[in-house]
C-alpha cells in the first residue's frame, strides 16, 4: 500500500498529514513550531506516525511546506505553501477557484485553474495587522486567550473600526477604545472586520473569482468565514474547523500520491524496449 505524508512547517504551528492510496487520511497532529523547526518537524511527523499505527518505513513519500520545509531533514522534496494549499483546497472543494489562506504571520489569495495550478497570487504586504497573529494579540491584551476569540465574537452588538493599517498602530486603537469602556466583544469583531477588509482586498488583487475557499487557522472561527462572505456577497468554501489548518499539509500528501505516479510512468517508459 502507498502511504504518503505531508508536513507544513509553519511560522506559528507545524502540521503533518498521513493519507493512504485511496485519499484516506490515516492521522493528523499539529503543535507549536517555536524556534527549533528541524525538531519540531521531527516530533510532528512521529507523533503522526504513531497515531497511525505505522513504522517510518511504512511511508513511501513525504513532501514538505512552509517557512520551515528547508528544515525538514528527512523530506523526499519539498513545494511551495501556495503549490501544496491550491492542492489540499481543491482536493477538499473540486471547484474552488480563488484560496484565501489566513496564517499566523501571513495572509495569501491565490486564483487556480481547474487543474489547482496557480496562476496568480498576492501576499499580505501591511504588517502583522492583516494576520492571525493580530486578533491573537489583541485577544491577550484584553485578557482572553485564543480559544476565547470566538465565543467573544458572537456577543459583539456594535463593532468599532480598526483601521491601522499597522499592528502597532493598531494596538494603539485598541487600547484607546479601552480606555474608553468599549465592549472586548465589540473591539474583538472590528479587528476581525479590519481583517476582512484587507484579506477581500488581496483577493481582488487576483481578479478572485468563485468558487471562493477559505483556509488558515483563523478560520476556526466561525465568524471570519461569514464576515468574508458577506463582504464579497458570495457563498464560501470553509473546511471542518478540525481541517482547516491541515490544507496545505494534506496538499504535499496528495502530491506526493502524483509524484509516485509520475515516477511510476516514467520507468515503464524506460522498461518498454525501443
Amino acid at each position: 500500500m502507498i502511504i504518503t505524508a505531508g508536513l507544513d512547517v509553519g511560522s506559528t504551528y507545524t502540521k503533518c498529514v498521513i493519507q493512504n492510496e485511496e485519499g484516506a487520511i490515516l492521522a493528523k497532529v499539529v503543535e507549536p513550531t517555536g524556534f527549533r523547526l528541524r525538531e519540531v518537524a521531527r516530533q510532528v511527523y512521529n507523533e503522526a506516525l504513531e497515531s497511525a499505527g505505522l513504522d517510518e518505513s511504512d511511508v513511501t513519500y513525504v513532501i514538505a511546506t512552509g517557512a520551515g520545509r528547508h528544515q525538514v531533514d528527512f523530506k523526499d522534496i519539498h513545494v511551495t505553501d501556495l503549490t501544496a494549499s491550491a492542492r489540499g483546497a481543491c482536493f477538499l472543494f473540486p471547484g474552488t477557484r480563488t484560496i484565501l489562506d489566513i496564517g499566523g504571520q501571513t495572509m495569501k489569495a491565490s486564483r487556480v485553474d481547474e487543474k489547482a495550478q496557480v496562476q496568480s497570487f498576492r501576499l499580505n504586504d501591511k504588517c502583522a495587522a492583516g494576520t492571525g497573529a493580530f486578533l491573537e494579540k489583541t485577544a491577550r491584551y484584553m485578557g482572553y486567550t485564543t480559544v476565547e476569540i470566538g465565543a467573544l465574537m458572537t456577543t459583539s452588538k456594535d463593532p468599532v473600526p480598526i483601521s491601522g493599517v499597522c499592528a502597532v498602530f493598531a494596538e494603539s486603537e485598541v487600547i484607546n477604545h479601552l480606555s474608553i469602556g468599549t465592549p472586548p466583544a465589540d473591539i474583538m469583531q472590528g479587528a476581525m472586520e479590519s481583517l476582512t477588509g484587507r484579506s477581500v482586498q488581496l483577493m481582488k488583487r487576483v481578479r478572485a473569482e468563485p468558487e471562493y475557499t477559505l483556509i488558515g487557522g483563523i478560520l476556526r472561527f466561525e465568524t471570519m468565514g461569514k464576515s468574508v462572505s458577506k463582504a464579497l456577497e458570495a457563498e464560501v468554501n470553509v473546511p471542518d474547523p478540525e481541517m482547516v489548518q491541515f490544507v496545505a499539509a494534506l496538499g504535499c500528501a496528495i502530491l506526493g500520491r502524483r509524484r509516485l505516479e509520475k515516477l511510476a510512468k516514467e520507468k515503464d517508459k524506460e522498461a518498454v524496449p525501443a
